[in-house]
């Protein structure tokens, strides 16, 4: 159940830097309510990477959940926020999943 809080935790972490990006974007009261989400977003994974980190070591638990955050975070500025998706972003951002797997098939 502590591996799903942790990747519960990963993809609000991509819901914060998401919020970030279109407050960026926006003006006035627009702005107000994703910045309320980035704050709503980031208190959320915190609460469930604490969660997590009860039975997962926190070594593993924090490279999985900056992870998720970084490879949801550039799937994301790709496809939402039309960033270049070049051979070697989309190489790196392979090699980060293949790590973040390796560490949850190496973790007790």
């Amino acid at each position: 159940m502590n591996w799903i809080y942790l990747i519960v935790a990963g993809l609000f972490e991509v819901a914060f830097a998401a919020c970030l990006g279109k407050a960026k974007e926006a003006t006035g009261t627009e702005a107000t309510f994703w910045y309320i989400g980035f704050l709503i977003s980031l208190a959320i994974s915190m609460l469930l990477l604490i969660k997590a980190t009860q039975e997962v070591p926190i070594g593993t638990a924090y490279a999985v959940w900056t992870g998720i955050g970084a490879v949801g975070t550039v799937l994301l500025g790709i496809l939402v926020f039309k960033e270049p998706a070049t051979f070697w972003r989309l190489f790196f951002i392979t090699t980060l999943i293949v790590s973040i797997v390796g560490l949850k098939v190496v973790s007790n």
